[in-house]
C-alpha cells in the first residue's frame, strides 16, 4: 500500500501558511474599519456626576461650549476627530458637591446646553463668566484630560 503524504501538508508549513492567509483575509476590514481615533476627550474620576465645558478658537474666532454631563468613573468625547488647534480650555462643576476645575481664561458660559462665539462682555450679552483652565496640546491629533476627585487637580496628556 502506497504511503499517504496527507498527514505532513495537514500539519506542515503550508496549513499554517494557509491559515494566516485565512484570517489575514478576515482581520482586513477590521483594520481598515478602525482608523486611529483622534478627539478630545475627558475623564472623570471623581465620585460625582460633573458638568463640562471647552474652549477654542476656530475660524468665527473664539467659541465656547458645553454642558456635557460626564457620570463618576466615564469619559466623553467634547470634539470628535483630529483636533485643529494648538490650545483648548475646559471648565467643569461637580454637580453634587459644587467643586469646580477652572483656570484663569475667562470665557462665556450658559445655565443650559451652549454655544457661544466670543468671549466680551459675557454678562451683558445674557451670560455668565467662568474661568477656563488652558490645555497646550502641543499639535497633538488627540488629547485627554482627567478630573481627579479633588478639583484643581487635573492632567492633560494625548
Amino acid at each position: 500500500m502506497p504511503h499517504s503524504n496527507t498527514h505532513s501538508s495537514v500539519t506542515g508549513p503550508g496549513r499554517f501558511a494557509r491559515l494566516c492567509l485565512f484570517l489575514s483575509i478576515l482581520a482586513a476590514p477590521f483594520a481598515i474599519a478602525a482608523p486611529a481615533h483622534a478627539d478630545f476627550r475627558v475623564c472623570n474620576g471623581s465620585q460625582n456626576l460633573v458638568g463640562v465645558a471647552i474652549g477654542y478658537r476656530n475660524t468665527d474666532g473664539w467659541v465656547s461650549e458645553g454642558w456635557w454631563q460626564v457620570p463618576a468613573s466615564t469619559c466623553a468625547t467634547l470634539i470628535e476627530g483630529e483636533l485643529k488647534s494648538r490650545y483648548y480650555y475646559l471648565y467643569a462643576e461637580d454637580a453634587a458637591r459644587g467643586g469646580r476645575w477652572a483656570g484663569n481664561v475667562n470665557m462665556c458660559v450658559a445655565e443650559n446646553e451652549f454655544k457661544i462665539v466670543g468671549v466680551q462682555d459675557c454678562f451683558k450679552r445674557g451670560y455668565q463668566q467662568m474661568g477656563f483652565k488652558e490645555y497646550d496640546t502641543g499639535r497633538q491629533g488627540s488629547w485627554m484630560v482627567q478630573l481627579s476627585d479633588t478639583p484643581g487637580t487635573q492632567e492633560g496628556q494625548k
